[in-house]
């Protein structure tokens, strides 16, 4: 199917949308099981089950919704994701337990999902060369909706209880729920064997290139996320500044994405695999780079840059990968392996989450930054040794599966 500009906005509008609904609660969870909790253990096991749940009810049903989508078409599986996410989230606002909350959370990742049907519907909107821009697009969509819609939670909050943020997030939902039934095309599935196909494509799971990318998109994942739970500790012990610039800091990583995220997916279009590898392994080794500059300097100037140029070469990873990895399934395993993609990255950002929380309490938060460094190294051995693969279908380029 082409798909046309407009389309490919819409697209783009509903997943900016929805996120924007999913994280306005994000931030605030902690102050919600603050009040509803009947002790400090209920209250830290709750809270850490709250940020985890969802991400492990997705690493467990990606796969399965995107089988379905390929089999049902992926506009069906938007639906009954946006319609997970407004009946959870009508849920959580009327939730006054802490464990109905974790579970519901829990209900939401495995029963939602919107990003890999919505990655899967648009692949079929747009040329095999095209599909990393089109990731590079739906990711500033989700950084985008990350940030608007942590801001637009806190603006609620401030003027209303912490029912009205989920209620809103759940009409939001409903809102664009509607506009996916009305104007989004319908796809039809592609067939397993189309006309002209010169063999069946090798399973997922048979494909080395496809678990070596696999591999490097987790690493590179996980890497991003070690900081996440000893941040704020970090840059108040280390530089002794107020919670806005704490704030500013961390939101500088996403902004870098969001900018450079289309120039990148630009700039590595119509390459060879090889050179698309080798070229997100450079990246790699400036990350770690960037990590270890932030890690070592004593100037929050320094450590604020350090987080910009960080988010800035992040738009040159997971996008790329991800379009990497699309463009070597077959055609009617779309829905499959970016569910499985889904997968990867909840089950790796649990892991660098975890990771980081563990080097931070056996080695102090000044750990952390070298640790960041050596997993980018490890990331980029991955990525070269991807680079070196050959497959029974195209050694050395990237064109399309059948």
């Amino acid at each position: 199917m082409a798909g046309t500009p407009g389309t490919l906005r819409l697209l783009f509008t509903i997943q900016l949308i929805t996120m924007t609904a999913m994280e306005m609660s994000g931030p605030f969870w902690p102050l919600r099981l603050k009040e509803i909790s009947a002790s400090d253990l209920a209250f830290s096991v709750a809270a850490t089950g709250t940020y985890i749940a969802p991400m492990l009810g997705i690493a467990l049903t990606g796969s399965l919704w995107g089988r379905v989508g390929d089999r049902y078409g992926h506009k069906p599986m938007m639906l009954r994701a946006l319609a997970g996410l407004a009946l959870t989230q009508l849920g959580l606002a009327l939730a006054g337990d802490p464990w109905t909350i974790v579970g519901l959370r829990f209900m939401q990742g495995a029963c939602a999902g919107f990003s890999a049907p919505a990655q899967a519907y648009g692949v079929g909107l747009v040329t095999a060369e095209r599909r990393g821009r089109l990731f590079a697009f739906l990711q500033v969509s989700t950084n985008v909706g990350s940030l608007g819609g942590a801001v637009l939670g806190g603006v609620i909050l401030d003027h209303a209880s912490f029912f009205w943020i989920n209620a809103a997030a759940s009409a939001l939902c409903v809102a664009c729920g509607l506009c996916v039934a009305a104007l989004l095309p319908a796809t039809r599935p592609t067939p397993k064997h189309p006309a002209g196909a010169a063999a069946p494509a090798a399973s997922v799971w048979r494909n080395p290139v496809i678990l070596g990318l696999l591999l490097a998109h987790g690493g590179l994942l996980a890497s991003r996320l070690l900081p996440q739970m000893p941040f704020s500790l970090y840059v108040r012990g280390t530089f002794g500044v107020e919670n806005w610039v704490i704030g500013l800091c961390y939101g500088l990583m996403a902004t870098g994405f969001v900018a450079s995220a289309a120039l990148w997916a630009r700039l590595f279009e119509g390459r060879t695999r090889q050179a698309t590898l080798g070229g997100i392994a450079l990246v790699a080794i400036a990350c770690a780079g960037v990590a270890l500059v932030a890690g070592t300097t004593p100037s929050i100037v320094v450590f604020a840059a350090s987080y910009g140029a960080w988010g800035a070469l992040l738009g040159a990873t997971t996008p790329v990968l991800t379009g990497l990895i699309s463009r070597e399934a077959a055609a009617h395993r779309q829905g499959h392996i970016l569910g499985i993609v889904q997968s990867t990255t909840q089950a790796s950002s649990m892991a660098g989450v975890a990771l980081g929380g563990l080097v931070s309490q056996a080695a102090g938060s000044a750990a952390i930054f070298p640790a960041v460094a050596a997993l980018y190294l490890v990331s980029c051995g991955l990525l070269l040794r991807v680079r070196q693969a050959q497959d029974s279908r195209s050694p050395a380029t990237l064109s399309p599966s059948p």
